[in-house]
């Protein structure tokens, strides 16, 4: 068990050695993830936030976002969070079957999953996602439909629904499992499309919708390439660093043991992200928004002119993939459709 006063304790003088890239802006949102950070008390993560708002400050109606697991929290829990100044919750449900939940290794199961919505709500929190996965090893059609009439019928602000991925050094990738066909994967993807619309959620992201206009704002400044500072063992943030025309990443030590032992700053690692790099990396992150993001972001989020990328999206206009629109980069439908060809381009 980690020492709970210790991280926090450890979190506080990590925030505090990041303050010079602060650069004076306030927080206007915060997003505790990674790992299971509902099992903090309340009380911790209220004393990690009165230490960022008195060192940093907050925006009028900052977001402070949590990711919960089901299975962990009770009616206490979430009343503590709540009372602590958490005002959005990440419920990472993947899907209301029993059978996937197994598949996919998760130690909770779909009771607990509707529990936890339920404890979420009555512990005062209207502002929810819950994470979805979809394409999981033997799902049919009817049991992915079955997961999205769930989540739009519990009340829901935001839904995060995504296709499963194999990724490496994963017990998927070594031992692959029965996943969908592509004819399955894109009915399923179809009809859950329309079933979400119905019950007014917009598609603002590839795989993102929210109702009554509740987007993740911490998600919509990560794909609008803004910067973000990354606060405790194995974070990671982006930074734009405006007089040295530079755009650098940093990573914080990972192991928790570690973070706690340092002696002086936790940074592990700072990179500057490349020339080469930075225009896909972008580009990757704002075309995922269904109305792109604003021509001048490039140069203040990245320090590089319009006119480098100007022949390709006028190339890409052509081709019909993009708007043709000199105040914002975005794809058409089409190009929505196919983004990973829109985005082989840079």
């Amino acid at each position: 068990m980690i020492p709970e006063a210790d991280y926090v304790k450890a979190v506080i003088e990590d925030l505090k050695n990041d303050l010079p890239w602060v650069q004076g802006r306030k927080l206007h949102s915060i997003f505790f993830g990674g790992g299971t950070p509902s099992l903090f008390s309340g009380f911790s993560i209220g004393a990690i936030l009165r230490e960022a708002e008195r060192l940093i400050g907050f925006e009028n109606n900052i977001e402070i976002t949590l990711e919960a697991n089901p299975g962990v929290m009770d009616q206490q829990n979430f009343s503590d969070l709540y009372a602590a100044g958490v005002n959005r919750l990440s419920i990472g449900i993947q899907s209301f079957n029993d059978t996937h939940l197994k598949s996919l290794g998760r130690v909770h199961g779909s009771q607990d999953a509707l529990s936890a919505i339920d404890i979420a709500q009555s512990s005062g929190f209207s502002n929810f996602n819950i994470d979805l996965m979809h394409g999981l090893p033997n799902q049919s059609i009817a049991n992915a439909i079955n997961d999205i009439e769930i989540a739009v019928s519990s009340g829901a602000s935001h839904i995060s629904w995504y296709q499963l991925t194999i990724e490496p050094n994963t017990e998927f990738y070594s031992r692959p499992p029965i996943l969908p066909v592509d004819d399955r994967l894109a009915d399923i993807q179809r009809s859950g499309l329309h079933i979400i619309k119905k019950n007014n959620y917009s598609q603002y992201e590839v795989s993102a919708f929210a109702r009554n206009g509740q987007k993740s704002r911490h998600n919509v400044n990560y794909w609008q390439f803004g910067d973000y500072l990354g606060i405790g063992a194995g974070a990671h943030g982006k930074i734009t660093i405006p007089e040295d025309n530079q755009v650098i990443r940093t990573t914080k030590t990972r192991q928790p043991k570690d973070y706690l032992n340092r002696v002086g700053s936790p940074l592990a690692k700072k990179i500057e992200i490349s020339k080469e790099d930075i225009i896909l990396e972008f580009m990757m992150n704002g075309l995922r928004l269904n109305n792109g993001v604003p021509t001048h972001y490039l140069s203040s989020r990245t320090g590089l002119d319009e006119k480098s990328i100007k022949q390709k999206v006028s190339k890409l206009q052509s081709q019909g993939l993009m708007e043709s629109s000199a105040l914002r980069y975005q794809t058409t439908s089409l190009g929505y459709q196919f983004l990973n060809t829109v985005l082989q381009s840079f």
